[in-house]
């Protein structure tokens, strides 16, 4: 694992070197929130200057733009929209986040070269790599047993946002391992080990610390169960236990 972070370390800092050297912006392909997170934790001692994007509000996986320091031009992200929509919507399967993934592995692409895949009214958002955009749009027709067609645009021209789904819980605390049950159904206990293992993610960083107090408007996410967006107190019981209010993506 060890060994894994120090490639991943490398990888960045060649980037980042990279693009001092050419005096020009260079981007990673898309970060998972555990690189994200190391991004994060070994920018400043190692000096990098970078910004991340996944092409949308809120995007899990995102790609990094190394920054060089004399920066003279005008630069965009890599990153293009495919609307996969069915062909015949009167008899297609229900869409699912599953489904266009193993359609697109099918096709023999990388799983780091996709973004989020984001599902609204039985059509699917996808945002990938420019440089494998065109391949996609032509390439695939057909997601599980339903038939599609795909519409190819700049992320800033669909405007799509992901669907949330609102949930009310009463906890003891906003400590993480009080919101982390809430949100996952398991127990304290449970929640703690979650958090030790690194499986918890605030606003892109792993967190390991249980008696971290959520904040409003922290997006937490817990590996094997979802992404969440923590909107806060929203008042409080007889017994004087807290109610929060929290959204999760679907």
């Amino acid at each position: 694992m060890m060994q894994d972070e120090q490639l991943i370390k490398k990888r960045f800092l060649d980037l980042f070197q990279q693009a001092q050297r050419k005096g020009i912006v260079c981007f990673s392909d898309f970060l998972t929130l555990n690189e994200q997170n190391i991004l994060n934790s070994c920018a400043g001692s190692l000096g990098i200057t970078y910004e991340l994007s996944g092409g949308c509000f809120y995007a899990e996986r995102q790609i990094a733009a190394f920054l060089p320091d004399a920066l003279y031009y005008e630069w965009s992200y890599p990153i293009k929209c495919i609307e996969i929509a069915p062909a015949y919507p009167k008899f297609a399967d229900t869409i699912s986040h599953r489904d266009v993934l193993g359609a697109l592995m099918n096709l023999g692409i990388a799983r780091e070269k996709l973004g989020d895949i984001l599902i609204k009214d039985n059509k699917a958002y996808l945002f990938v790599k420019r440089e494998i955009a065109d391949y996609i749009a032509e390439e695939l027709q057909q997601v599980c047993h339903t038939i599609v067609h795909c519409v190819l645009e700049e992320p800033s021209a669909m405007a799509v946002e992901p669907e949330l789904k609102e949930f009310e819980k009463i906890v003891a605390s906003n400590r993480l391992d009080s919101v982390i049950a809430a949100m996952s159904g398991k127990s304290r206990s449970q929640s703690v080990v979650l958090i030790q293992s690194g499986k918890i993610f605030i606003n892109g960083a792993e967190c390991l610390h249980n008696t971290y107090l959520c904040k409003q408007n922290d997006v937490i996410s817990i590996r094997g169960t979802g992404k969440f967006i923590f909107d806060g107190e929203i008042g409080t019981t007889k017994k004087s236990k807290m109610k929060i209010r929290f959204r999760q993506y679907i």
